[in-house]
């Protein structure tokens, strides 16, 4: 059931151009998504100071760098005193970093908690945006697991940006740090080539270039099909998901009918898929691992190979040797990032697109079929409720009411009814302005609110005080809730108003209509909107429903959509509903967001 005011909004028409395939476009997104968010100042004050700690870090790199100098001279000179002294030096400069290093762990991990938190308040904020929702979970399969999008995916796209953004920027200061130091150790040095002199300035930077730039090309070119990977193991990671939460909301039917084994074979097949999928991507891993690990052996002789022609030269000592070859592993860390992340990039490149796919789909829902007609919704300056010509689109035909022009009363009761093939209840949510799409003019009375009861009635989990009164918590006293429960005949549940429980599965079906009802007693309406709730109900708990319209809510006018019923003293009015063939079809619109979208915008994304 949901109250509504009588005014009806307009479509809202999507915020910006809404987020693609290209990389720019998803950065775009994640921009949009926290200019405007209340964590934006804590996580700019924390990466402030995150890149605080880096450069801080980096400069005592540089001091351990020039630190090897003096300490392996010392052992090669055998200076027992100098050795001590620089080993004193050594706890000094160790301490610092590791106060260094802790603290940027722990600035990183902030990051990454106020990351999580902006980018899954506006996914959830866009998500509940009024009747967005609906029609996401109608216009789309993207729509089918939103908790995952804005759960496991925001959160893992939070870990995954803050672990890869700091660690590229500390490893692009350590470049510019110890480009530096590696060109100045190998500036002077010149090859002799058959008596012949052959100078490289800076050669040890070069050969640092090359050997990682080797590596990260051919690193890229292994592992770039993970993108494509990645999203198909998620998206086949959400079909299990789904049919799991699906069988176990529906586990009473199941159970009944004696479909466990079909629903197995269904779970079965979907976990196969997942399994398929994890299986594309080890293999490519292990294509990865080859190059990643065979370059990670190399690693281990290439900087003295590099240092090398330098040192038999006699152009530096020992230490110095050890100097160069800590500054090279550091530039070759630096450049080699990408090859030690390329299966994390991949990864955040997949999740980053399942994201951004979310939140264009969300936003485009405000679009959705947006060049069909659509009913229109105003102000009547009467207290009366109107319909002209209304007449609801659907992909099998229209539905209208067979009167051109009907008005409703304050305290009338009116019956809306129609065949088996009539859309009863799209027009219930027509008119509750979920479906909008169709032609013809509803009038609500201005100042006037209206109250739907859906067929099947909603309750939050938490305390039943909250579940009575739904979407207004805590604004009834105990009284008031207390004498709602005995006016519909639950009134031994007066003594659970603070025990918290999912409800829904509490109580029968007829409690909950009935608890639905309660919660027009104390919301008091002047108009009610009915779905068919009251077809199924026993004859003792539709007498409690039906009573409360004759006594405490007298005034108030009803309107139910369904067949006419054996309670029909209650209604004095009939209006028909008739399923219209002639009507064209509304087309259906599916919002993309699916696996093939994602692969076709990663083999044009950069």
């Amino acid at each position: 059931m949901g109250k509504q005011s009588g005014k009806r909004a307009a479509p809202r028409p999507p915020a910006g151009t809404p987020e693609g395939s290209t990389l720019w476009q998803q950065f775009e997104m994640m921009r949009r998504a926290f200019v405007a968010s209340p964590v934006l100042k804590p996580i700019l004050w924390l990466t402030a100071g995150s890149l605080t700690v880096i450069v801080a870090t980096a400069v005592g790199q540089i001091v351990l760098n020039r630190w090897y100098r003096p300490f392996f001279d010392a052992i090669e000179r055998r200076d027992l005193n100098s050795f001590f002294y620089q080993l004193m030096l050594f706890v000094v400069i160790a301490g610092v970093l590791l106060v260094f290093n802790v603290t940027q762990q722990w600035l990183n991990q902030m990051v990454r908690l106020k990351l999580r938190e902006g980018l899954t308040l506006d996914l959830i904020g866009e998500w509940m945006r009024p009747r967005r929702a609906f029609r996401l979970a109608n216009g789309s399969a993207i729509g089918n697991n939103p908790d995952q999008r804005m759960q496991e995916d925001a959160g893992h796209l939070a870990d995954l940006t803050t672990g890869l953004g700091f660690g590229l920027v500390q490893s692009s200061i350590l470049l510019a740090s110890f480009v530096g130091v590696l060109w100045s150790l190998s500036s002077d040095f010149a090859f002799q080539i058959g008596g012949r002199s052959l100078e490289i300035p800076g050669y040890m930077v070069w050969a640092a270039i090359l050997y990682a730039g080797s590596a990260s090309w051919l690193s890229w070119l292994v592992g770039r099909p993970l993108i494509v990977l990645n999203g198909e193991r998620y998206a086949r990671e959400a079909d299990l998901r789904f049919s799991m939460m699906h069988a176990n909301e529906h586990i009473d039917g199941i159970s009944l009918a004696g479909g466990e084994a079909g629903e197995r074979r269904r779970l079965e097949l979907d976990l196969s898929s997942v399994l398929g999928a994890m299986r594309n991507i080890f293999r490519t891993e292990i294509n990865l691992a080859w190059v990643q690990d065979g370059y990670g052996w190399v690693t281990v002789v290439a900087p003295i190979l590099v240092a090398a022609p330098v040192y038999f030269a006699g152009n530096i000592s020992f230490g110095g040797l050890m100097m160069a070859v800590g500054a090279f592993n550091q530039v070759h860390a630096s450049l080699k990032w990408f090859v030690a992340n390329v299966s994390a990039i991949t990864d955040w490149r997949a999740t980053l697109l399942r994201v951004a796919a979310f939140r264009r789909a969300l936003v485009m829902a405000d679009a959705l079929n947006d060049e069909e007609k659509r009913i229109e919704f105003v102000e009547n300056a009467s207290n009366k409720l109107t319909f002209d010509n209304l007449e609801v689109a659907s992909a099998s035909g229209g539905t209208r009411l067979a009167e051109g022009h009907v008005e409703i009363g304050p305290g009338q009761r009116v019956i809306i009814s129609g065949g088996s093939r009539a859309d009863k209840t799209l027009l219930f949510r027509a008119l509750a302005g979920l479906w909008p799409w169709g032609s013809g003019r509803v009038g609500i009375p201005a100042d006037d609110g209206v109250a739907f009861i859906p067929r099947a009635p909603y309750f939050p989990r938490g305390r039943l005080r909250d579940a009575l009164a739904y979407p207004h918590p805590d604004t009834f006293p105990d009284t008031a809730l207390a004498s709602a429960l005995y006016k519909v005949g639950l009134d031994h549940l007066s003594s659970s108003l603070d025990r918290q429980a999912r409800w829904e599965r509490e109580l029968g079906d007829d409690d909950q209509r009935l608890l639905a009802f309660a919660r027009l007693l104390l919301q008091k309406p002047r108009w009610v909107i009915i779905d068919e709730a009251l077809e199924t109900m026993e004859s003792e708990a539709l007498k409690r429903a039906l009573a409360i319209f004759e006594t405490d809510l007298r005034e108030t006018a009803v309107i139910k959509i369904g067949r006419t019923p054996r309670h029909g003293a209650l209604f004095s009015r009939v209006i028909h509903l008739i399923k219209d063939g002639e009507t064209p079809l509304l087309q259906p619109v599916r919002l993309g967001g699916g696996i093939a979208e994602m692969e076709v915008a990663v083999r044009g994304a950069p």
